[in-house]
This record gives C-alpha cells, sequence and structure tokens, in this order.
C-alpha cells in the first residue's frame, strides 16, 4: 500500500471522511470520501497526517492554499477557495512549487503544472416540483457572512441588499435561511462592531430581529429549494472567471429557477435558459417585478432547460466523479509513470 497525506484546515484522524463534516456545519463531505474511495482502488490509503505517523508518505494532499515546508515529500494542490478568502490560491509562485494544482481560476491555466477542474457537485436529481407545488415564492440560503476589506465586486453585501428589500417592499414573497441570520451582519471596523455589539444586546434582552424574514438554518438544501419558485444564488464576488460553485447547482438540482449573480462568463457553462442573470437588472426591485411576470407555463420551460442541462455533457465538469477522475488521473500517472 502507497500512503498519503492530506491536509484541510481544522481536520484531524479522518475527519473530513466522516459521513457528517464535524469542523464545517452542514458542509458534504461526498466529494472527499469519493476522492479517497478512489485512490485506494489504485492502492493508495489517503490519510490526514496523523493517522499516517511512521510511515513512508508518497505525497502530499493540500485542500486549499496553505503554509509549504520543503521537505522532499512531492505535494499536490487542490485551489478551489475564492482568492479574495485565500490569497495563495491565486499566487502564481506560490503554485508553482506543487507538482501539479488542480483549479478553475482561468489565470493560472497558463501553468504547465496547472490543471484545469471546476468546482465539484453532486448532480443527482428526480423529477421537480411544478410551479403549483411550490409554496415559497423566493429564498435565499447562504450564511451571514462578510469581507473585511471593501472590495468593488463584493456579494456578500449584495445578498443583504436582496434581503433588505424584500423585508420592506415585498415581505409575503420572501424567505431567508442559513448559518448566523439570527444576529447583525459582521463588522471589523470599531464603529460596525459597536453597532454589531448594541444590536447583539438588543437580540438577547428583547428577542429583536435582526433580520425578520430569516426563517432558521437548513441541514438540508433541497427541503427549501423544492419548494421554492426562485432562488436567490449569489457567489461571494462578482468573479473572476470560471467562479461557478455550488449555489447555482443546489437550486439546478432541485428545479428551483435561480436567480444568478457570478461570474461573467456564466454562459460559457450554463445556458442562459437555466437561470435568471441578476446582472442584467438594474436592482432588486426589477428582478422581482420580471420573477412576478413568470406564468406556470414559463416556469415549465426554465426546468426543461435545466433538465436538459443537468443530463447533458455540458454539465459533467461540474460533477463530483469527473472531478475526482481528473485527480486521481493526473497523481496516479505521475506517480505509476
Amino acid at each position: 500500500m502507497i500512503y498519503a497525506n492530506v491536509y484541510a484546515a481544522g481536520h484531524s484522524n479522518n475527519s473530513m471522511f466522516a459521513t457528517e463534516d464535524s469542523v464545517h456545519r452542514f458542509n458534504p463531505t461526498y466529494t472527499p470520501r469519493l476522492l479517497r474511495e478512489a485512490l485506494l482502488g489504485k492502492g493508495i490509503e489517503l490519510n490526514t497526517p496523523d493517522v499516517n505517523q511512521g510511515r513512508d508518505i508518497a505525497f502530499d494532499l493540500f485542500f486549499e492554499g496553505r503554509e509549504f515546508v520543503e521537505d522532499g515529500i512531492p505535494k499536490y494542490l487542490i485551489a478551489l477557495e475564492n482568492p479574495n478568502i485565500n490569497r495563495l490560491n491565486e499566487n502564481r509562485e506560490y503554485c508553482k512549487r506543487f507538482r501539479k494544482v488542480f483549479a478553475w481560476d482561468k489565470r493560472l491555466h497558463d501553468l504547465p503544472n496547472v490543471v484545469p477542474v471546476m468546482l465539484p457537485n453532486r448532480l443527482e436529481f428526480g423529477p421537480f416540483p411544478t410551479f403549483a407545488e411550490r409554496d415559497i415564492f423566493s429564498c435565499l440560503i447562504n450564511a451571514n457572512k462578510a469581507f473585511r476589506e471593501a472590495l468593488p465586486t463584493d456579494l456578500y453585501l449584495e445578498r443583504v441588499k436582496t434581503i433588505r428589500w424584500y423585508e420592506r417592499h415585498a415581505p409575503q414573497y420572501f424567505e431567508l435561511y442559513g448559518m448566523g441570520w439570527q444576529k447583525p451582519a459582521p463588522a471589523f471596523n470599531p464603529w460596525g462592531k459597536l453597532k454589531r455589539s448594541v444590536a447583539s444586546l438588543r437580540v438577547k434582552l428583547h428577542g429583536y430581529k435582526p433580520f425578520p424574514s430569516y426563517r432558521g438554518e437548513v441541514r438540508d438544501k433541497s427541503s427549501v429549494m423544492r419548494r421554492s419558485k426562485f432562488s436567490y444564488c449569489y457567489e461571494n464576488t462578482r468573479g473572476p472567471d470560471n467562479y461557478i460553485t455550488e449555489k447555482i447547482f443546489d437550486s439546478l438540482i432541485s428545479g428551483c429557477v435561480p436567480v444568478y449573480w457570478g461570474p461573467e462568463n456564466i454562459v460559457e457553462y450554463i445556458p442562459e435558459g437555466c437561470f435568471i442573470d441578476h446582472s442584467v437588472f438594474a436592482d432588486t426591485a426589477a428582478v422581482h417585478a420580471y420573477l412576478r411576470t413568470v406564468t406556470p407555463e414559463r416556469y415549465e420551460q426554465y426546468q426543461r432547460d435545466i433538465a436538459q442541462f443537468l443530463k447533458s455533457d455540458a454539465a459533467k465538469i461540474f460533477s463530483v466523479e469527473h472531478f475526482v477522475g481528473t485527480l486521481v488521473g493526473r497523481i496516479t500517472k505521475d506517480l505509476f509513470s
């Protein structure tokens, strides 16, 4: 048996291969579990470093950029996180140090050791509930987060703007789900922290709801998505190209029409008939006005387009199976060629 280390923030004792992620709540572990299984099929056992103590290590695999230590062990990087959150993922000099880097970011694809991949998703789906069977008009499912510094491409702020618009103008047409919305939005400067502290105190003492549209956390997004006609799916930022995460796919596999805001090149990968592009509207009011015009017949066409895409070869590059196959193929070629 060949042994390899896997490094992922917060994980030890092979916790990232458990059925449920004990480090990141509600985070699916299907991709690392499938990856480990596929490598085992090639005679390679992937473990967190504590499990591999005392063994000869063939390679290290990093999930996201982290400190690189020259120790003679070949290293591979899976760079999936937004580079505004993990700066190492876009650092060309850092990436050059790896035997292979698996990355979606087109800005790295000219490097000879970079293998293009897209963020992986489970593309399993069944019959979609119809327009009439969906009792929630629109929803947003995200954690309550913010960037520390101002970014011109920030979509965390746009999520909050959308939430606030619905709470003021059309509360009956919108429901908010996810972690952290029972508290005010995160703040990092002194004035923002003071306002957040005051609001948090009001929550504790007086039952104040910072976001009145909030309905709670949700373990299974599809339980809400399959009840919702539309979902607001904003990436963390408006770019860069190819940054297409699970947010739009969570909606698509539930047959819920996404109102999507992300990279400018989205239609290179997902047909425009599968989603509503927020970027072509002036604001949330304009988006909502359009959503109110969508008939059951038009909605059915959206769902047909979504199903056709998910069944097509074009969707396969977003599947966990394609992602795992790419990694295992390149790593084993290095080891055994």
